[in-house]
């Protein structure tokens, strides 16, 4: 399950700003704001987090153990 770290983390890496965030994965930007200001995993749907990771994802975003990093664009997945 992502984390609110994990949030945090895949949108630094993108340089999203919060508003880019809710708008890329569909949801409010309140919304993105409560996730980011908790530690661990945020008490929302599995069906926001997963916009959420699918956003960050498409922009490049992979997500790892307890962390993000963007993926190697030299490889094909």
């Amino acid at each position: 399950m992502l984390t609110s770290y994990q949030v945090r983390a895949g949108r630094a890496l993108v340089r999203w700003s919060a508003r880019e965030l809710a708008v890329e994965a569909g949801v409010s930007l309140n919304t993105i704001q409560r996730i980011e200001a908790v530690d661990g995993v945020p008490s929302t749907s599995a069906k926001t987090l997963g916009a959420i990771q699918r956003a960050l994802e498409g922009a490049g975003v992979e997500f790892i153990p307890g962390g993000a990093r963007l993926r190697d664009s030299t490889t094909s997945n």
